[in-house]
């Protein structure tokens, strides 16, 4: 993760703990940052033409959803 992309997470937690009414961006700004890096990893393994590569990047997409 880039620079600008970490400042972008941290504007986008930002507006939310503002919208939320919320004093503690970090937590949005870490559920933000965990999800992208989520994301990173399902990609790297739905990369792989093997069926299992597809489950596990099912599985950690789903992660985000607990």
């Amino acid at each position: 993760m880039n620079r600008e992309e970490i400042d972008t997470l941290w504007h986008k937690a930002l507006q939310q703990a503002i919208k939320d009414g919320e004093e503690f961006t970090r937590y949005h700004f870490a559920n933000l940052v965990a999800a992208a890096e989520r994301e990173v990893c399902a990609r790297v393994c739905e990369a792989d033409d093997l069926l299992w590569g597809q489950r596990y990047a099912a599985a950690i997409r789903a992660r985000g959803n607990k």
